[in-house]
């Protein structure tokens, strides 16, 4: 493919889209945060705890939070595995950022550069990467072409394509071969998504299928947050708790609807309701106040009676411990064309799942757990019903959530073969120094 028309085309998209840009940064907050660093000035942080040739660096994208999750266990492991190489994880996103910097350390995590050379080029001199990781499918033209030439190796791990993405990659195969051919190794979800790299350009050679690796997340730490809450609802017999996470815009009126049918048989009832994205706050804190609905901001919150009230989550990176305190969790994104979000964090808590029937983004998750009974799939016009069946019956509700733990358990191991894979790129010399066990032997 020629790289200088695309970066031309890059260029003129982001110069067109400048008055959206400058929008979400006024507007929203957006995008300002990480400026120049998107923009190739390598943050002095990184600097000071920079690559050595003892101390090799292996540099991970993961896009936004979801990605984040994703990468964490393996980023343990490399760690422990691999104590002479250095993760550092980029993140596009700033709620990405944030859980980055809080798993990782503020100076192992900056934003990713925008895919030009010159904003690249920095990051590739300054840290001088072994191995460069990328989460999902991010297959950026002048990132990958510049790192193959530096020598360093690339993978793309925990790789998929989504049914959204699917048809806009066949359209563009004939640009895409060229552009995958600097890859080294792709580790796929799933067997389908094997196929669907390799009928883009992926060679079939350097394509495994290792797992999701959003299967081996261990459960969140549990923040203050929680215990404070289950202490209060404890106290005040308040009951049953429905948590729905990650919610998009037109879903939180169907939601509220149900929560009010549900609030006529269970007048106690409380919900946690979490919008996906922290812009949409004030937003829905108003629309749940219109419908004269109780509402307390977890930000304000100091221990109010929440019996009969939304408890509105206006906080990152707390939304997956919650989810323990659910009797019933609904994962968002789902009820409109958004393409659903993880139904995992729920599931490793046992919680019974319900979501809507627009969840393309997650097919192969969802076809498990649905192909196990571990999921409720509901329109908008069935979501009042299932609710309050489920929440009438104990039994069943419990057992949808123990089959939905199950199934978690069922399909771990995906970092460990992940780990392995990835270790056959890097040099066997810096393979065999991090072995501690291998190390203690030569001494």
């Amino acid at each position: 493919m020629s790289y200088f028309l695309y970066s031309f085309a890059l260029a003129v998209v982001m110069l067109l889209g400048l008055p959206y840009w400058l929008y979400q940064i006024v507007r929203h907050g957006k995008y300002h945060a990480g400026f120049a660093e998107r923009m190739g000035k390598v943050p002095a942080r990184i600097l000071a705890q920079g690559g050595t040739a003892a101390q090799r660096v292996i540099w991970i994208h993961a896009v936004s939070v979801g990605e984040v999750l994703a990468v964490s266990r393996l980023v343990e492991e490399m760690r422990r595995s691999l104590p002479r190489h250095r993760a550092v994880v980029s993140t596009t996103t700033d709620t990405g950022q944030a859980l980055a910097a809080k798993r990782f350390g503020a100076q192992n995590v900056f934003y990713f550069p925008v895919d030009f050379a010159l904003t690249i080029r920095p990051y590739l001199q300054a840290l001088q990467p072994e191995l460069v990781v990328l989460a999902e499918t991010e297959f950026w033209p002048n990132l990958l072409r510049l790192v193959h030439a530096s020598g360093a190796r690339i993978a793309v791990v925990n790789a998929r394509i989504s049914d959204r993405s699917w048809p806009n990659y066949r359209r563009f195969r004939w640009a895409l071969r060229g552009v995958l051919r600097h890859i080294d190794l792709f580790l796929a979800q799933t067997e389908e998504d094997r196929t669907r790299l390799e009928s883009i350009g992926a060679d079939a050679e350097r394509v495994q299928v290792t797992g999701n690796l959003k299967f081996d997340l261990s459960p969140a730490e549990p923040p203050a947050i929680v215990e404070s809450l289950r202490r209060a609802l404890a106290a005040e017999g308040v009951g049953p708790v429905l948590v729905c996470g990650s919610t998009v815009e037109d879903e939180e009126p169907p939601l509220l609807r149900a929560f009010e049918n549900v609030r006529v048989g269970h007048p106690r009832a409380v919900m946690i309701l979490a919008p996906r994205h922290p812009e949409r706050f004030d937003q829905v804190a108003a629309l749940v106040e219109q419908l004269v609905i109780r509402c307390y901001r977890r930000s304000h919150w100091a221990g109010e009676p929440l019996a009969g009230s939304v408890l509105l989550l206006d906080s990152i990176g707390e939304l997956a411990a919650l989810y323990a305190l659910a009797d019933v969790a609904f994962v968002g994104g789902s009820l409109v064309p958004q393409g659903g979000h993880n139904i995992i964090e729920p599931a490793q808590h046992g919680v019974a799942i319900v979501v809507g029937n627009h969840t393309e983004n997650f097919r192969d998750i969802v076809s498990l757990f649905q192909s196990r009974d571990a999921v409720r799939i509901v329109s908008v016009a069935e979501l009042p019903l299932t609710l309050m069946q489920l929440l009438a019956d104990d039994e069943e509700r419990r057992a949808l959530g123990r089959r939905a733990a199950e199934t978690i358990r069922s399909q771990t191991g995906a970092t460990s073969r992940t780990l392995e894979a990835l270790k056959s790129l890097l040099t066997e010399e810096h393979v065999q120094l991090s072995d501690p066990v291998q190390t203690a032997q030569t001494d």
